[in-house]
């Protein structure tokens, strides 16, 4: 019992005696909802993306839409940056403000907020006047206008601010609570930070210093070697920024809502040091790049491969609270306990489907990282359904489960369209197994990735409309469960029951706690961790640069407009 109480208050910080501030919990909603409004634009062009692997081509009929690429560069930059930007920049200001017990500073919030908001404008109206078809890669020697770069810094930025907000809190804190531990929930959601922190400067340095005056014509010309190498030290670890909210959820809130117990306070930090230390592994997406040695392609081999571990970790601890709760609610037998999770509740059911959906993501993502097997799937359809299983299910139906209490909580109106809520991430999880069943068969058929199969004057290889076909099914049918989800979030704002109290968060309890000495007070040094990842990073990129320094500028733009 001594263990479970030292687990309460470490957790979090005074567990009964936190009021979120208006102003804190104003900026969260509003950043929460602004990157669900960017998902559903997003989402809309997906839609359209999947009829286009089935042979049905709708951009001609889409207003101001001129080519495939400008509905797949909306659809990339919606999706994958506007939208897990917002939703972590909110999700996570809250999970670090309950945790320590004090309000995030408000300004800060709110500039991140504002900054958010106009990087989405700049970066948007250039893509959809057709003039940053560019996809959100943005590789040189294509070019999109200066705005759409200088909107993707400012987004980046926001999420720094979100980050400096947290550490301001955690400094205050310390101030307040010498030779404590950091209550767990604040650890992972720092930790989360750093490491998008360090991950974020490669493709910032990018963006500011050579794609920017490039746009502005104050350079002579782009280095789309230097640029890739920088674009992927980030563009794998944005993988992460992505997920790792989502492992917040279902760390720190899963094992409450499944009647179970978080296991390990300490392995539950080992994972989020990984992710921190594990960073320089963007070569793995430069397999088939000839300017890039066998030096560095082994070596982040190697390191992909070590990045899997804490999700193995994790698979493990979310695994022992789901069993734990099945049993404590009459479960039996080596899978009975797993029929009786509360698969009624939405917010639990989106995030165990999205857990089980994870499963083929993790194994395909290893395939990628597998050199041989790279060299079969690199730029096929197996890629975007690799990380559809990522992106697209284990982190935005986490996102969908987490708003459906996490909405009313902010709002204090009760969860409207009840029926529809629970059915609702079945719908998704059934479209995004039949999609990926077929980006992934069609991917080790050969089927191209970015390409207006539509449209195409060639006919089709053996297995490819099978493959189209499947992904059109299934994106139509995830694009029905995402309708579904945006029903029941406006009818909860517009109709939900108001509720005088939402009570507090519904945080874990942990069998091992945080231990006050000894071994794992070494975890809580979060300089020696970043200190750590810096050299690794410098190991594996610093031979890159110091052969590639100064930029060679000598490659034309293209623009398609």
């Amino acid at each position: 019992m001594s263990a479970i109480v030292q687990a309460q208050t470490e957790v979090v910080q005074d567990p009964k005696h936190f009021e979120l501030s208006p102003a804190n919990r104003r900026w969260i909603l509003w950043s929460i909802l602004f990157g669900f409004a960017a998902l559903a634009f997003g989402v809309f062009q997906g839609f359209v993306q999947g009829l286009n692997y089935a042979g049905i081509s709708l951009f001609t009929f889409l207003p101001g839409m001129k080519t495939y690429y400008e509905g797949l560069t909306a659809h990339g930059v919606l999706n994958a940056f506007i939208f897990t930007f917002a939703e972590a920049n909110g999700w996570l200001s809250l999970t670090t403000a309950r945790a320590l017990g004090r309000n995030l500073n408000s300004r800060l919030l709110a500039l991140s907020f504002v900054l958010l908001v106009l990087g989405t404008v700049f970066a948007g109206i250039p893509i959809f006047l057709g003039k940053a078809s560019v996809l959100y890669t943005f590789y040189p020697p294509l070019r999109a206008h200066w705005a759409f770069y200088f909107g993707i810094a400012l987004a980046v930025v926001s999420t720094w601010i979100i980050s400096a907000a947290q550490l301001w809190a955690l400094a205050e804190w310390r101030k307040e609570h010498k030779g404590e531990r950091i209550p767990l929930m604040a650890y992972v959601s720092i930790m989360t930070y750093i490491m998008w922190d360090i991950s974020s400067l490669g493709a910032a340095i990018e963006d500011l210093f050579l794609l920017l005056p490039w746009s502005l014509n104050l350079l002579p010309g782009s280095d789309p070697l230097l640029s890739r190498v920088l674009f992927w030290y980030t563009g794998h670890q944005i993988v992460y920024y992505w997920l790792l909210p989502a492992y917040v959820s279902w760390y720190i809130f899963i094992p409450r809502m499944v009647n179970g117990k978080l296991f390990s306070d300490s392995l539950a930090r080992i994972a989020f040091i990984m992710f921190v230390v594990l960073v320089p592994v963007g070569f793995h997406h430069q397999y088939t790049d000839p300017g890039v040695g066998n030096y560095f392609k082994i070596a982040v081999l190697i390191l992909t491969f070590g990045i899997a571990f804490p999700s193995l970790l994790t698979a493990f601890s979310i695994m022992y609270a789901l069993e734990i709760g099945g049993r404590a609610n009459g479960g039996k037998g080596i899978l009975g306990w797993f029929l009786k999770l509360p698969w009624s509740n939405p917010a639990v059911s989106a995030q165990v489907l999205a857990m089980i959906a994870f499963l083929p993501g993790g194994i395909t993502g290893i395939m990628n990282a597998s050199y041989n097997m790279n060299l079969l799937i690199h730029n096929t359809t197996f890629v975007p359904g690799h990380f559809h299983l990522t992106l697209g299910s284990a982190v935005t139906l986490s996102y969908f489960g987490i708003a459906y209490w996490l909405i009313p909580y902010l709002t204090r109106r009760k969860l409207a369209l009840e029926k529809i809520a629970k059915w609702q991430p079945w719908v998704y999880f059934l479209g995004i197994l039949i999609f990926a069943r077929g980006e992934i068969s069609g991917g080790i058929l050969g089927m191209p990735r970015r390409t207006a199969l539509a449209i195409i004057n060639y006919e089709p290889l053996p297995g490819w409309k099978l493959a189209g076909a499947l992904t059109g099914i299934g994106g139509t049918i995830m694009f029905i469960g995402c309708v579904l989800f945006f029903l029941v979030i406006f009818f909860t704002l517009i109709q939900g029951k108001k509720m005088e109290s939402t009570g507090d968060l519904p945080f874990t309890e942990t069998y091992l706690g945080a231990a006050p000495s000894g071994w794992q007070l070494i975890l809580d040094k979060l300089s020696y961790w970043v200190l750590l990842s810096f050299i690794l990073i410098a190991l594996v990129y610093g031979p890159f640069l110091l052969t590639h320094l100064p930029p060679k500028l000598n490659s034309p733009p293209f623009q398609g407009f």
